[in-house]
C-alpha cells in the first residue's frame, strides 16, 4: 500500500484516534503556525472556493504539468525562485493577507491510497509524522469521540477535499471551451527588461467574451463566471507583488547577512 503525500509534507501516516499530536505553535515539534516549506514557495495551489478572497491579495494564474491535458489554479507568491513575499522574517504568513487552505490544513491531509499502483476509491486522513509526540494533545477522547480541536480541522479537510473536486471540474470546463492561453509577466526598468515570469496560463478574455450565449449561461449557473472575473481582476496584483518585492529586498538582504 502506498500513500501519496502532498507537496511540502514529510512522511505521512494514517491518523489514528490514539495519536497525540503537536498542533502548530505548540513547541519544538509543531513550530510556527506556518509550515516551514512555505518560505520557499513562489506559488501555491488554491481551490474553487478561494478565488474571490484570494484575488484581493494575489495574482491568480493557471498551470499545467502534463502539456495541457489538465490545469490547476495557483496564487503567485514571489517573483523569484524560492521567494515567498508573504512570509515574514519570523517564518509566519503576514497577518494582513489571506492564508490559503493548503497552508491552514497542515499537518493533516486527505490522501489517496494506491495498491499495486492502482488508486483506491477510499481515501484516508493522514498526518505528517513529525507532528506526532507523546507531549501532544489527543484529538479524540477515551470513548473515541472527536475533541473540538479535531472537529474544526476535520471540517476544513472535508470541505477542502470537496473543493478540490470542484476545482478539477472547473478547469476541465475551461479547457474544453479552449479558454486557456499561455502568458508571461514582464517588468521593465529604464527601458530594459528587469524581470520575466513564464510558464503561466490565463483565461483569454477575448475567447471568453466570444463564447456562445448558451456557454455563458452555463458558466454563470455553475458559478464559474465569477471565478473567471476574480481571475481577471487578480492579475492587477502583479504590480502590487512587484512593489512588495522592491520594499522587502533591503530587509531580506539584511536578514540574510545577519543569519550568516
Amino acid at each position: 500500500m502506498q500513500i501519496t503525500a502532498p507537496f511540502g509534507y514529510g512522511e505521512i501516516i494514517p491518523l489514528e484516534k490514539t495519536h497525540k499530536v503537536l498542533l502548530p505553535n505548540m513547541g519544538s515539534g509543531g513550530g510556527n503556525s506556518t509550515p516551514s516549506f512555505c518560505r520557499k514557495l513562489n506559488a501555491m495551489a488554491i481551490s474553487f472556493s478561494e478565488f474571490i478572497v484570494a484575488s484581493r491579495d494575489y495574482p491568480i494564474v493557471f498551470s499545467t504539468g502534463d502539456a495541457g491535458q489538465t490545469f490547476a489554479p495557483l496564487v503567485v507568491l514571489g517573483l523569484g525562485n524560492e521567494q515567498n513575499l508573504f512570509v515574514n522574517p519570523d517564518g509566519e504568513w503576514t497577518a494582513d493577507t489571506y492564508v490559503p487552505a493548503f497552508v491552514r490544513r497542515y499537518p493533516f491531509c486527505i490522501s489517496k491510497v494506491y495498491v499495486d499502483g492502482v488508486a483506491q476509491t477510499d481515501k484516508v486522513v493522514c498526518i505528517d509524522k513529525a507532528y506526532l509526540d507523546k507531549a501532544g494533545i489527543a484529538l479524540f477522547d477515551t470513548a473515541g469521540q472527536p475533541e473540538p480541536q479535531w472537529i474544526e480541522r476535520e471540517k476544513l479537510l472535508s470541505e477542502y477535499e470537496t473543493d478540490l473536486d470542484l476545482t478539477a471540474q472547473m478547469c476541465a470546463v475551461f479547457s474544453r471551451l479552449e479558454l486557456f492561453s499561455p502568458f508571461s509577466m514582464q517588468v521593465t526598468e529604464g527601458g530594459k527588461q528587469a524581470l520575466e515570469l513564464q510558464g503561466m496560463y490565463r483565461i483569454d478574455e477575448a475567447k471568453f467574451l466570444a463564447l456562445k450565449a448558451a456557454n455563458h449561461k452555463a458558466l454563470v449557473e455553475k458559478g464559474l463566471s465569477g471565478r473567471i472575473y476574480a481571475h481577471f481582476f487578480s492579475l492587477a496584483n502583479f504590480a502590487r507583488l512587484y512593489d512588495r518585492a522592491v520594499r522587502q529586498t533591503p530587509a531580506r538582504k539584511r536578514t540574510s547577512r545577519n543569519s550568516k
